[in-house]
């Protein structure tokens, strides 16, 4: 049954009540808040601050000295600013959101959006990540949010025959065609107080929606989001993977945990995210203009007054495999980061007043700075190897900017070591110190977003998956984490009650005579 397993009037009254409501999908945050939309694009001084790393690089390149100082002055403030961010994050444990636990019958409802686009041969898989959750079936509500003219996507759905926690969500043409604006026509199906977003390759922790549920609970009314770290099954299997990883490990289990602890906003990832649903229509939802909608809903959370906090269960992902579908993810990140800087950085008075002035910080300690380091890696790492040679060349040693390169590679290294070692990831030197390597690409990215947000602003460049089958359990295959998942990942033994039946099971005696999907 499609549209949430909810039939409507054929004709032209059922037809129009579906177009009003993809309409407001895609502009209803636009219309009802425009400053919160990046639909309204980027005004002139944003676009120069914007462009201004590129000007000074020119400066640079053209032999100006004040342009060097200038440029020499800003690396200096932003090497330190992360020097600290993640030597802090390096050295100060994770601490998880608070749970207070809650019997099944006072669990509260659930609903999984999934959006999937052309993503036919991974839908299997997710279905199987998807059923191995533990959390009562009465309690989930599962949706699989399909384009309408995804006419492949929509055949695979059906030939699985999904019923009982699966239903389909067909969303109706329009634009943009993205993700958050799926999300939005979807939400207004969801029967859960708690709304939860995977993406179609997750394989979740099968815990990971109690632990959700449990730190709702623990928490007061201003929790809106809970994120779960991701983690990546396929990131053995090449460099590009291996450094994938090594990043992830830092942000999700290092960098994240320190900024809730700062009691700073999250740019929140694209997935594993678990939302309180009045809050999240509050805030007007997800803006379907912006190509990380997530990292955007976060700060819009902190200026309406909420917070986000994380929690420890893990998904694990596939991550790309190939520079090409990598530098087209990175792409897409780093021109949605750039919106989200942009949108938030219009009026910072109303973030500070919800949040504080370290919340406008912590907008340019991440997303500002992610933006503005991916621009200057390439030509710093170049200018550096120029000075270096030119040191050693005129016979004395450049030990400052070699001392500078080393804290800046060193807490960076750290982070991503304290974060892998977290997250279960085996920590390899060769890997560590290839790190300088890996940073330049994201130069390449960068000037590739800062192309599509003035040609192509809204356009969502599709990363393809299904290149690596997820392993049958959704868990590093670090051996040292045996013990470590049956505590973490497993049902909690709890004294006087019954180990819950397997979901196929429970499934089977709610619905008597009907098989599970």
């Amino acid at each position: 049954m499609d549209d949430g397993g909810r039939s409507f009037a054929a004709g032209s009254q059922g037809l129009a009540l579906r177009a009003h409501w993809a309409d407001d999908a895609a502009n209803g945050l636009l219309r009802r808040q425009p400053d919160a939309s990046a639909a309204t694009g980027f005004p002139l001084r944003q676009r120069i601050a914007l462009a201004s790393p590129l000007i000074w690089c020119g400066l640079v390149a053209a032999g100006s000295p004040l342009a060097l100082q200038g440029l020499a002055t800003l690396g200096l403030v932003l090497l330190a600013c992360l020097v600290a961010l993640r030597g802090t994050a390096a050295i100060l444990p994770p601490q998880w959101a608070p749970r207070r636990e809650l019997a099944d019958r006072d669990l509260p409802v659930i609903t999984i959006l999934a959006p999937v686009y052309r993503e036919a041969r991974v839908l299997p898989q997710l279905l199987r990540s998807l059923s191995r959750i533990d959390y009562p079936a009465l309690k989930l509500d599962i949706k699989i949010v399909v384009e309408a003219d995804d006419s492949e996507t929509l055949a695979a759905a059906r030939s699985l025959q999904l019923r009982h926690r699966f239903e389909t969500v067909c969303v109706p043409p329009g634009h943009p065609r993205t993700k958050p604006r799926a999300l939005n026509y979807a939400l207004r199906f969801a029967l859960g107080r708690i709304v939860t977003v995977y993406d179609a390759e997750d394989s979740p922790a099968p815990g990971q929606l109690r632990a959700a549920a449990e730190a709702f609970a623990a928490a007061g009314p201003r929790l809106a989001c809970l994120q779960a770290p991701l983690n990546w099954y396929n990131a053995p299997r090449n460099w590009l993977t291996r450094q994938f990883a090594l990043e992830y490990a830092a942000q999700f289990h290092a960098i994240l945990p320190l900024l809730v602890r700062l009691g700073l906003p999250l740019p929140l990832g694209g997935t594993s995210n678990h939302f309180d649903r009045a809050a999240l229509e509050t805030v007007g939802g997800w803006d379907p203009h912006n190509v990380t909608e997530d990292a955007d809903l976060g700060f819009r959370l902190a200026a309406h007054g909420y917070r986000s906090d994380v929690i420890a269960p893990m998904t694990m992902e596939e991550a790309p495999e190939r520079l090409r579908p990598w530098l087209q993810q990175r792409t897409r990140w780093l021109k949605g980061h750039a919106q989200t800087w942009a949108v938030h950085m219009r009026d910072p008075r109303r973030l500070a007043s919800a949040a504080g002035l370290r919340a406008v910080a912590g907008l340019n300690l991440t997303l500002g700075a992610t933006v503005l380091s991916a621009l200057l890696h390439g030509p710093a790492a170049v200018y550096c190897l120029v000075m270096i040679a030119y040191g050693l060349a005129a016979g004395h040693l450049p030990v400052t900017g070699l001392a500078l390169l080393a804290t800046g590679y060193g807490a960076a290294m750290a982070c991503a070591a304290s974060g892998a070692l977290r997250a279960g990831i085996p920590v390899r030197l060769v890997d560590l110190a290839r790190m300088p390597l890996y940073w330049p690409l994201q130069t390449i990215a960068a000037f590739c977003a800062l192309r599509e947000l003035r040609v192509k602003p809204y356009f969502w460049a599709k990363t393809e998956h299904g290149f690596s089958a997820a392993p049958d359990l959704p868990c590093p295959s670090n051996s040292r984490l045996r013990s470590w998942r049956r505590a973490r990942w497993s049902s909690p033994s709890r004294p006087g009650v019954r180990k819950p039946l397997p979901i196929r099971q429970r499934v089977r005696a709610s619905y008597p005579g009907r098989s599970s999907p």
